[in-house]
């Protein structure tokens, strides 16, 4: 698996990838937090914690307002393992989703130890945030996918019955790959998501939202990117129930005013492509990110995963500055969430200088280790 040639980075370009960049990220973790306390609750129980127009600020969840679930964990990871695949490609060895595999382990141990090792140098900084040994509700196909070391193919994958939203809602950073082509996108997106998620649901829905994220990174329109993830999908055998749940995403905006039982509808049972479906939805319904975000909770599905997902499309389509401060400042864990979007940002436009042909920065190889 190749990229395309890197693009030529000036500085307007790089300042508005690194802003869409922290947009996803944020976004994504903005919209599992508002979600996670009221995660499975049916709508009128909803509106009988919060009030009769439902949840629309944060809420305490795992002890504090903000706090993230395995959502954002896996995300982080992922962006991880994206940087340590460029840099392990100098060493003539390109296969991202072995890196992305070596990941999500990294993540996995974060579930069983008490906290960071500090004797596995090859861990990297990510895995030594010490917030991140918390345990947010990790669902059992998370943990018997990588709970042992062989890596789920599309040939032999991982739990081959799982239709759930994790994989995808994790898949937020493979559309933040640029520089690649958007077929790329969405086969590194389909093969990481397999190692967890073997049904072609599960994994065609997260390879659809990678590149819907991807055209919004690039500056399509949110409609652009969904047609554009519908032509690709059509190839792909198996692909019948995510193209007619986002084509029933796109006929539901025509259907009036948003309301939870339409975005409800959409995610139906709250497998990944419903969840799928109900994210696109809000984001291309939502009057900004702060009504789209709560249009994505307040439903009778699974409001983390669903706010996690549409939180990373419109921060890709729209960026940083537009995600709604006051929840940006209560998020737990956004100065690594900052820091790891910067890295990325900087591995993505001027890896060549961190490590390459003309020497290497040491820093940068301690926090993103070849090993």
């Amino acid at each position: 698996m190749g990229a395309t040639a890197g693009a030529v980075w000036g500085r307007t370009e790089q300042q508005d990838f690194r802003s869409r960049v922290r947009g996803a990220l944020l976004g994504a973790a903005v919209g599992d937090a508002l979600g996670s306390p009221v995660d499975r609750l049916g709508i009128e129980e909803i509106r009988a914690a919060y009030g009769p127009d439902g949840l629309f600020d944060l809420a305490p969840g795992y002890g504090r307002r903000g706090a993230v679930t395995h959502l954002t964990q896996l995300t982080l990871f992922s962006v991880d393992g994206l940087i340590r695949a460029q840099v392990r490609r100098d060493t003539g060895a390109w296969h991202p989703p072995t890196d992305l595999h070596r990941a999500y382990l990294r993540w996995a141990a974060t579930q069983r130890d008490w906290g960071p090792d500090l004797r596995r140098e090859e861990d990297g900084w990510l895995a030594r945030e010490e917030w991140l040994y918390a345990r947010r509700a990790p669902t059992r196909t998370l943990l018997l996918g990588l709970g042992d070391d062989r890596m789920g193919t599309l040939e032999a994958p991982k739990s081959p019955d799982a239709l759930g939203p994790e994989a995808a809602a994790r898949s937020t950073p493979f559309g933040l790959l640029v520089g690649w082509e958007p077929q790329l996108v969405v086969q590194l997106a389909v093969e990481c998501a397999a190692q967890t998620h073997g049904h072609p649901t599960a994994f065609l829905a997260a390879g659809a939202y990678a590149v819907i994220v991807h055209g919004l990174a690039r500056g399509d329109s949110l409609d652009g990117a969904v047609q554009r993830a519908l032509a690709l999908l059509s190839v792909r055998p198996g692909h019948q129930r995510v193209s007619d749940a986002l084509q029933h995403a796109l006929g539901a905006v025509r259907q009036g005013m948003p309301a939870p039982a339409r975005v409800a509808g959409l995610a139906a049972d709250g497998t990944a492509d419903g969840v799928l479906a109900a994210s696109v939805y809000c984001a291309l319904v939502g009057e900004d990110v702060r009504h789209g975000l709560c249009l994505a909770v307040n439903h009778d599905g699974p409001s983390g995963a669903t706010g996690a997902m549409t939180g990373g499309l419109l921060g890709a389509l729209h960026g940083e500055t537009a995600l709604p401060p006051a929840w940006l400042a209560e998020l737990e864990g956004r100065p690594t969430i900052l820091e790891l979007a910067d890295d990325f940002a900087m591995e993505m436009t001027q890896g060549p200088a961190l490590h390459g042909p003309a020497g290497s920065s040491p820093g940068w190889l301690t926090r993103y280790p070849r090993a």
